[in-house]
């Protein structure tokens, strides 16, 4: 298959068409709200791997931001521990219960973007969807991976936005910047615990991520269209608190709508708050 061909979203049907296949590897990443690795062991995709989005490291805290990105040698040895290689195709199944679950999905899928792989696929829907059918397969048991060696890591830099970048695009309005969370967190109501302040960098725009969620899944791409129509073409920059939910409207606009040139700032504003110097805005969007 295509690197065109598997990006994005894979329904449900279309992988239950794939199984068994040699090259394929299922990631099931479902999380401790949704039962982690207990939940996988009493049932799961036949084949499936479960990787622990907290315990195996897709993110880092350094300093006092834990939503990094961990370094490239742990994320090397990640792949090839969970079997992944360079032209497998890769399925990342979440839950399929929360917009939150989702997003996690996501930033695996960016993960491994970033580090040159060009065939994963999220399940529509997740593990949910895939057991609505009581006819699609389902095993039981500890998960069984099929160790690679370390993945050949080639960094894909333009998918990322640092603390100085966003600085940049900020100032000059190079790219837009999009915030992922809530009224509460954008206007500086509220705010993460490891954000040293409340608030929005100068200029974002609010798009609530959950918005683009329905009953756990996505919403249609034409749908999701209209919601994202107020993001100007061109660069743009996603984040939120610590790159969570900023993955799921990264993902959106890259992988669904295709935008072209759409990064993450994986630090948020956990990291762009760690320095005074930058600035930071309450209030509703200007």
């Amino acid at each position: 298959m295509s690197r065109t061909e598997f990006a994005g979203l894979i329904t449900p049907e279309a992988l239950a068409e794939k199984l068994g296949a040699e090259n394929l590897v299922i990631i099931d990443i479902r999380t401790a709200a949704d039962g982690a690795k207990t939940a996988f062991e009493a049932g799961h995709i036949p084949g499936a791997v479960h990787s622990d989005y907290a315990a195996d490291g897709w993110r880092a805290k350094i300093g006092n931001a834990p939503g990094m990105l961990p370094p490239l040698d742990h994320l090397a040895a990640l792949a090839g521990r969970l079997g992944i290689k360079p032209h497998d195709d890769v399925v990342i199944v979440p839950a399929g219960t929360a917009a939150t679950d989702f997003a996690a999905a996501a930033r695996v899928y960016w993960t491994l973007k970033f580090i040159g792989h060009g065939q994963q696929a999220i399940l529509d829907g997740g593990f949910k969807a895939w057991t609505a059918d009581p006819k699609r397969p389902v095993e039981t048991g500890a998960s069984k991976p099929k160790s690679a060696a370390p993945y050949p890591v080639v960094a894909q830099q333009a998918l990322r936005s640092t603390a100085d970048s966003t600085l940049v695009a900020a100032r000059s309005k190079q790219a837009s910047l999009l915030d992922a969370r809530g009224p509460s967190y954008f206007e500086g109501h509220e705010k993460s615990a490891e954000a040293a302040r409340a608030g929005h960098i100068p200029g974002a725009i609010p798009r609530d991520y959950a918005g683009a969620f329905e009953g756990g899944k996505l919403k249609a791409p034409g749908e999701l269209a209209k919601l994202y129509a107020a993001v100007p073409q061109g660069p743009v920059i996603s984040y939120c608190n610590t790159g969570h939910s900023a993955a799921a409207n990264w993902f959106v606009l890259s992988e669904v709508l295709g935008r072209d040139e759409v990064a993450l700032y994986d630090g948020s504003m956990t990291d762009w708050t760690q320095d005074p110097d930058r600035p930071v805005a309450t209030g509703k969007a200007a």
